[in-house]
């Protein structure tokens, strides 16, 4: 599989630690996960040892949230993971081990299982779906419910981030198109204008371009090279063929091949798109697809802390 500009992560962690960008992004929702939660207190608080158990197959993501979170709201805890960021794990198997305080623990309870549940469930879903992706990219889109965090969990599970937010990548829309159309132009006119007007200064390397049929794909792709030329430079445009028939997909690949214009492209496919029809996929000749079932409405990973006895 070719390389795709659609993996993002590297603006989340470097070198296994979360950018400025990412961070406010999980302090933000630890944030507001706690203030919905309101702690509450226990009357008598011990040190205490609790562990945090699978109780079902899956991925597990979630490392950098829940030290995030122990160490802004159960400082005085220590944490020892049984098994790595991405690992897998069998039900029965113990995910972290925690040392403190119990009221501490109690405190955080339910965030960090929220948490950890949510993000492994999305991993785990994420990896069934590249596990039988074969010569395709997965990514997931910008329908998250819990915005950078379902994207770090795809990654984790084997998937393409895709854009992280709307200033991440340079993305033209059906209504962007609309609102950028002059009275009694054509829509393939606008298209070609919004294209050669570019500044590839910026967002050069990625590029997206929703395509809705045939003249739209070759008028982009004609477009973009006109534009590479002019600028001297070589990255490829994504074309998005957005909720095409796989037939009308294969009628863009063969004319693109025809016009030699294959090799300046990304093609991506979205909308309507199962599990269940990745093969279909696989062999129409996209490069990737997109969708959001990869990490919304997925069942979190069933986890279970249990406090085990007095701490030393």
């Amino acid at each position: 599989m070719k390389s795709l500009p659609h993996d993002r992560s590297g603006l989340l962690v470097e070198q296994g630690t979360p950018t400025t960008f990412f961070l406010n992004s999980i302090d933000r929702w630890i944030e507001t996960m706690m203030a919905d939660d309101r702690g509450g207190s226990e009357k008598i608080s011990r040190l205490v040892n609790a562990k945090v158990i699978a109780k079902m197959d899956g991925i597990i993501c979630g490392h950098l949230v829940i030290e995030r979170l122990i160490q802004r709201y159960a400082s005085d805890c220590t944490i020892q993971w049984s098994v790595a960021e991405g690992d897998s794990v069998k039900s029965g198997d113990t995910v972290l081990s925690l040392n403190g305080s119990s009221s501490k623990i109690l405190k955080i309870e339910r965030i960090l299982l929220n948490i950890l549940g949510k993000l492994s469930g999305i991993s785990t879903s994420t990896s069934e779906w590249v596990s039988i992706s074969e010569n395709i990219g997965i990514a997931c889109t910008r329908k998250t419910d819990w915005g950078l965090l379902d994207k770090w969990a795809v990654n984790i599970g084997g998937g393409l981030t895709h854009r992280l937010d709307r200033k991440d990548a340079l993305m033209i829309k059906e209504n962007d198109l609309a609102s950028a159309k002059e009275q009694s132009e054509k829509e393939t006119d606008t298209l070609k204008r919004i294209i050669l007007d570019m500044d590839l200064r910026e967002n050069s390397e990625f590029i997206v371009i929703e395509i809705q049929n045939l003249d739209q794909a070759i008028t982009a792709a004609k477009a973009w090279t006109e534009l590479q030329k002019k600028t001297q430079r070589s990255y490829p445009v994504v074309l998005l063929l957005d909720n095409m028939e796989i037939s009308l997909i294969t009628d863009v690949i063969r004319e693109l091949e025809v016009l030699n214009l294959r090799k300046s492209c990304i093609l991506e496919g979205s909308g309507g798109v199962t599990i269940n029809s990745i093969p279909k996929w696989a062999s129409s000749g996209v490069d990737l697809i997109s969708t959001s079932a990869v990490n919304r409405g997925v069942t979190p990973l069933d986890l279970s802390l249990i406090i085990e006895g007095d701490g030393e």
